[in-house]
């Protein structure tokens, strides 16, 4: 309730902003994953990097070799790379299966040996904020015992990047999700990880394909998850472990399943910082399926 004293000294103008703020718009940045553009960044790097700031995107999220391609261009549309991708094997020493799949794909890739200090010295030169673990080859994974030696591994490297000033984040996909509760890769890493060495990139998306729900998750890592991926999955979608296999499942935010109201109320409330759009497969223009969430996010 207002007095009359509130409305005559301006409460009508106090209750009309507290009803915009009701609303619940989101207002926060967004950033772009430029995985979702991997396709057209190399052959047209100025006119996607464009196309991107012109739709509202300020922050973007790029691999390490990428990042060292097109810091110039990113500064010339207004774009902060805040995120980066850095290669598992850094982290890891495991770098046999990642080489040989990179040959195949013919994408750029950091030298053999490349330690997490040169990471480091590349991720401050270039302005990054959050240093990212991104992915596990399926090759790669093992019982539980590894996942234990892996989360050690990864505090060892989020100790160093925050002394560098600069956080370190682990982004999951579904696997992590196979399992009995308690017993699952997710769970272990979590139970394992240095809170304040180690963030979570919470890929709302593989979380729900999984099988889990994104918002009890980004309830359960509060505190713990500055970065979240935003995408968007299709009716119908089946749980699944495979990543492989999900290639008719992603969909622009908004035009899937997920209850994106919910989702971004959860992450506010569990302290997450940067949102970025990815969509893995698009059925089209990139840059389009892009806008199209960028838009939904900024009605809801």
């Amino acid at each position: 309730m207002i007095t009359r004293r509130q409305w005559s000294a301006g409460g009508l103008g106090l209750l009309a902003s507290g009803v915009m703020r009701g609303a619940g718009h989101f207002i926060h940045p967004l950033g772009a994953e430029l995985y979702t553009v991997r396709g057209v960044l190399p052959t047209a790097p100025d006119q996607t990097l464009k196309r991107i700031a012109d739709i509202g995107y300020r922050e973007v999220e790029t691999d390490h070799a990428t990042l060292l391609q097109i810091a110039p261009l990113l500064k010339k549309y207004g774009l902060k790379a805040v995120s980066c991708h850095f290669e598992t094997p850094i982290i890891t020493g495991n770098w046999k299966p990642w080489i040989a799949r990179r040959a195949q794909q013919k994408t750029p890739f950091a030298a053999e040996g490349t330690t997490w200090t040169q990471a480091i010295e590349d991720a401050k030169r270039l302005g990054v904020e959050y240093m990212v673990m991104a992915y596990i080859l399926p090759e790669e994974r093992g019982d539980a015992e590894y996942f234990r030696q892996l989360a050690d591994k990864m505090n060892k490297a989020g100790a160093e990047t925050r002394a560098a000033g600069m956080q370190f984040c682990y982004h999951n996909h579904c696997f992590e999700f196979k399992g009995e509760r308690g017993q699952r890769p997710i769970d272990i890493l979590l139970e394992h990880w240095d809170k304040k060495a180690v963030g979570l990139e919470l890929d709302v998306f593989w979380v729900s394909v999984g099988g889990a729900d994104p918002v009890e998750m980004l309830k359960r890592v509060a505190g713990r998850v500055p970065l979240v991926h935003l995408k968007d999955k299709a009716k119908g979608t089946p749980v699944l472990y495979e990543e492989a296999k999900a290639g008719q499942a992603f969909r622009e935010v908004g035009a899937g399943v997920l209850d994106f109201p919910a989702i971004l109320s959860a992450a506010e409330a569990a302290g997450a910082k940067h949102y970025f759009v990815e969509q893995d497969q698009t059925p089209g223009d990139p840059v389009a399926s892009l806008k199209q969430s960028y838009d939904y996010l900024r009605t809801i």
